[in-house]
């Protein structure tokens, strides 16, 4: 296997658009295999959410389903949580149907509060496009055993 710095798109987490700078990759030359070697990991996912819950436009279904992963929750456990049925929470992280802004603030504001980060501006609620979901793009780099979140 051989080590080197790269660029490393983390579907693994479950968003498209997040890409890890500069982690260490290890290839082998012969079959391809790659084993990427990701530091401080819950680090890294307390920063992937509060990237998440600082966006000004409504959550897509895979970033929905990234926070409440991230919370700890079942689908049926978010759906208690969140005061919808089980087919709810379904279409929101499948994107069959927009989460509706006041559940995107209550989603936003769990994150918040819970053990993921220990502050969020609530005036940051009112701030929020729900009409429309984008998809939020990360590049987030660990440096001096920490994870930096280079753009969002």
């Amino acid at each position: 296997m051989k080590a080197q710095r790269e660029n490393y798109r983390y579907d693994e987490c479950g968003l498209k658009s997040v890409t890890l700078v500069g982690v260490e990759v290890k290839r082998c030359p012969k079959c391809g295999n790659y084993e990427v070697s990701i530091p401080r990991i819950e680090g890294l996912h307390r920063l992937i959410a509060r990237a998440l819950i600082d966006k000004v436009t409504r959550f897509t279904g895979a970033e929905v389903r990234f926070l409440r992963k991230s919370l700890g929750w079942s689908g049926s456990d978010f759906a208690k949580h969140m005061g919808v049925t089980d087919e709810t929470v379904s279409r929101w992280e499948n994107d069959a149907a927009p989460i509706g802004p006041q559940a995107d603030r209550l989603l936003r504001l769990m994150v918040a509060q819970g053990h993921l980060t220990t502050k969020y501006p609530t005036d940051r609620l009112t701030r929020i496009d729900g009409k429309k979901a984008t998809i939020t793009r990360l590049e987030l780099k660990s440096r001096d055993e920490q994870w930096e979140l280079l753009s969002a």
